[in-house]
Formats: C-alpha cells, structure tokens, sequence
C-alpha cells in the first residue's frame, strides 16, 4: 500500500484490483517489467496476471522469522512451496522476498526450485560488514546453488 513504510505483507489483489490494473498499464506502456508483491496463496494470483503482471514476488517475511523456530519455518516453508506451482500455471515468473539469509535460501530454493529472482538486499547487507563484498556474493550464490 502507497502509505506503508516498509512491506509486512503483500497485496489484496481484490480489495486493489482496480489500482493494481491502472498502474500495471502505465509501467507496461513504459516498456517495463512488472512483478507484484504477493503472500504466498492462490488467492488473487489470477488478478495479478490479468492486472498484466509479469511476475509475483512472494513475500517471505514469516519463513525468514522463523530463524529460531525449526517446525514454524518448515510450516512457513510448506506455504511458499504450495502456491509455488500456481504463478507458473499462470505463465507469471516467480520472485521471493523478506528476510532471506544464507541459512534459509536452500530451504526456498528446493520448495520453489523456478524462482526467478530472490530479494535478499539487508541480509546481503549485513553479512558483507563481516564478510566483505565479495565473500558475501560467494556465500549467496553457493546458497542459491548457483
């Protein structure tokens, strides 16, 4: 939503359809590449493709929480791999974001092994105060199995 600060959630493709649509069109008109931001459900994803999204970009937020708590991030997890499939039925590419580390990338990249992109800006971040730059890109990729 325009008014929040930072993400906690992704869209209400319902509730925001008519928003979602307009903008879609005026960043499609400008040649650019769209993916919105959505909770990992079934739900709205259809909108998300007749809005003219490109992608959807799950939000990862309470798998990436779940640090301390095994069963509560393999619960999260089993979400995002459930409505994995469905972006892809829809021809829309898969991107994921929020609180994505090191630690937790394998675990997403075997539940949604067709992700496109990953969002991991302040995890990246953090780990390159100790790591520096390049080691921390080297950690990333070898998460990423790449």
């Amino acid at each position: 939503h325009p008014s929040q600060p930072t993400s906690d959630h992704g869209w209400d493709f319902a509730a925001n359809e008519t928003l979602l649509k307009t903008v879609v069109k005026r960043l499609k008109k400008g040649g650019m590449r769209v993916s919105l931001f959505a909770d990992p459900s079934l739900e709205g994803l259809e909108i998300a493709k007749s809005a003219g999204a490109d992608r959807v970009e799950f939000y990862t937020g309470p798998y990436g929480s779940k640090f301390d708590d095994p069963e509560g991030a393999k619960r999260e997890l089993a979400k995002l791999k459930d409505a994995g499939g469905a972006p892809t039925r829809l021809g829309l590419a898969i991107n994921a974001g929020h609180d994505l580390t090191v630690a937790n990338l394998p675990g997403l990249c075997k539940a949604i092994p067709n992700l496109a992109e990953v969002s991991i800006g302040h995890g990246l971040t953090g780990d390159a105060l100790e790591f520096g730059m390049a080691g921390t890109i080297k950690r990333h990729l070898k998460a990423l199995g790449s």
